[in-house]
């Protein structure tokens, strides 16, 4: 179904137009490109230290054999055609086309044998965005529905304590579809209820045909040659024309005696939410620090040329900056479904689009949290749903080169900061990279590796609309990092 119609975010809102939540229609503010109102009306950065993730999803699934856990000993229609790069870590090597990452090998470490029971994209999105591997009751891979397993951003969201009034789970910068709109599950609260969903920032609108870094790095994995004009904007948080910050406060404090007035709040509830849109469209506006986090493509020249001016770059900028104004974990989608689906001509795809724009804004990423020493409090995963055959495949009815279809059974996970060691290989797999063959991890083990990152007791229970309580860890943190 089309995104601006689904049921699991957010209040919608259309582009461009008026905030209208009861009486916040009289302020007469501008929300572009923003779904929802969410709770944000103070953005300055706490002092004292925080825990805060993010969470880099790589939807289509990244080959393993291709980028962390190269067989060059393999036969070749195992080992592809990347050849190998030693690291700055002794015995390490990765991928010839991952440059960056292989010289900042000390800031993070791989987990080379996470394993799951899915080679199917939405139920493997549905565990990896979850960390859940069964699935729940009546799982619809065509649909999110209420009873999916809460996304671990909505978990990080409601059990870890704001830092200030900004929400503390986001997920950006497009909600995730597939090339047929279609919305994927697993990545909204699910039976925690559609309120407590992640604030979803959506810069990137949505293309079926295009994917990747645009708009210096799209590509079609099937090279159609259809037109890709999409701009990455974010939320324009300016005034309505003609409105001061004199005129704003006159208006706020008519919403207040409207406020008393309104029969809709007359419950604790009612008025809390009401409260909170309200004041969260008031900071969008008001405060600049909420401005200057998502506003990156009007950044520093020298900022967007280091990270990259494509999504993937403006994206992990982004992340940065929102974790430093608060956001406890963000979750950001290095392209929409599909995008690291490489079944065809995945070797140019990987070599010219996917990797050079990845392997920059990450790099750009762990510097930059380094020389703040933000690093060590600031978890940074990156994983896909699944990993990818080990033996190359052709399907040439679609595809004029190889590439590699769907495997669940292993892949490798990209882990750096939050208090982890930089520098080492957890887990192995046999000779050709296809089933783990030491320290197994399932997904349970890296959401919890996540939420031990944020700070929080493994004891912690978050309660559903019944009253009933749900364990936040269904696992172990992944042995051997710390």
């Amino acid at each position: 179904m089309p995104l601006s119609n689904h049921h699991f975010g957010h209040p919608q809102i259309a582009r461009r137009t008026a905030i209208q939540a009861g009486s916040i229609g009289l302020l007469g503010l501008g929300m572009n490109h923003l779904h929802g109102l969410q709770a944000m009306n103070s953005a300055h950065p706490t002092e004292k230290p925080f825990k805060a993730c993010i969470y880099i999803f790589l939807s289509g699934g990244l080959g393993q054999h291709d980028s962390f856990d190269m067989k060059p000993k393999a036969p070749a229609e195992v080992r592809g055609e990347f050849s190998p790069i030693s690291t700055a870590t002794t015995g390490l090597q990765i991928c010839e086309h991952l440059p960056g990452l292989a010289l900042r090998s000390h800031l993070w470490s791989v987990c080379r044998s996470l394993s799951h029971p899915s080679n199917d994209h939405s139920a493997a999105h549905h565990i990896m965005l979850t960390g859940r591997t069964d699935l729940p009751p009546g799982f619809n891979p065509n649909t999110p529905r209420p009873q999916d397993w809460p996304s671990i951003a909505a978990v990080a969201g409601t059990v870890t304590a704001a830092r200030n009034n900004l929400p503390p789970a986001a997920a950006l910068p497009e909600q995730l579809l597939h090339y047929s709109g279609r919305v994927i599950p697993g990545q909204y609260a699910g039976l925690m209820g559609h309120q407590r969903n992640p604030w979803f920032i959506e810069a990137s609108p949505f293309h079926s045909t295009s994917y990747g870094a645009f708009p210096s790095h799209r590509f079609d994995h099937q090279d159609r040659g259809h037109a890709d004009k999409r701009l990455f904007e974010a939320p324009s948080l300016t005034l309505a024309h003609g409105m001061t910050h004199p005129q704003l406060s006159k208006r706020v404090a008519l919403l207040s005696d409207l406020e008393r007035q309104c029969d809709v709040l007359e419950t604790a509830a009612k008025v809390e939410n009401f409260d909170r849109y309200r004041q969260g469209a008031i900071s969008l506006l008001t405060d600049s620090h909420v401005r200057k986090a998502l506003d990156v493509t009007r950044a520093d020249a020298a900022i967007q040329d280091r990270y990259g001016r494509n999504s993937f770059g403006w994206s992990l900028l982004m992340a940065r900056r929102l974790v430093e104004s608060g956001v406890n974990l963000v979750q950001v989608n290095l392209g929409n479904n599909e995008t690291w689906d490489t079944h065809g001509n995945a070797f140019p795809h990987l070599k010219d689009n996917l990797f050079p724009p990845t392997d920059r804004a990450l790099s750009a990423l762990l510097d930059d949290l380094s020389d703040s020493g933000l690093l060590d409090q600031t978890l940074v995963v990156m994983a896909g749903e699944f990993g990818r055959t080990p033996k190359i495949t052709l399907l040439p009815s679609h595809y004029k080169q190889p590439g590699r279809d769907h495997w669940g059974a292993v892949q490798s996970v990209f882990l750096a900061g939050g208090g982890l060691q930089g520098g080492r290989v957890i887990g192995e797999t046999d000779s050709l990279g296809a089933w783990p063959s030491l320290d197994p991890q399932r997904p349970e083990n890296l959401a919890a590796t996540i939420y031990q990152a944020l700070g929080i007791p493994q004891t912690v229970a978050w309660h559903d609309d019944l009253k009933r309580p749900h364990l936040v860890y269904h696992g172990e943190p992944i042995p051997g990092l710390t």
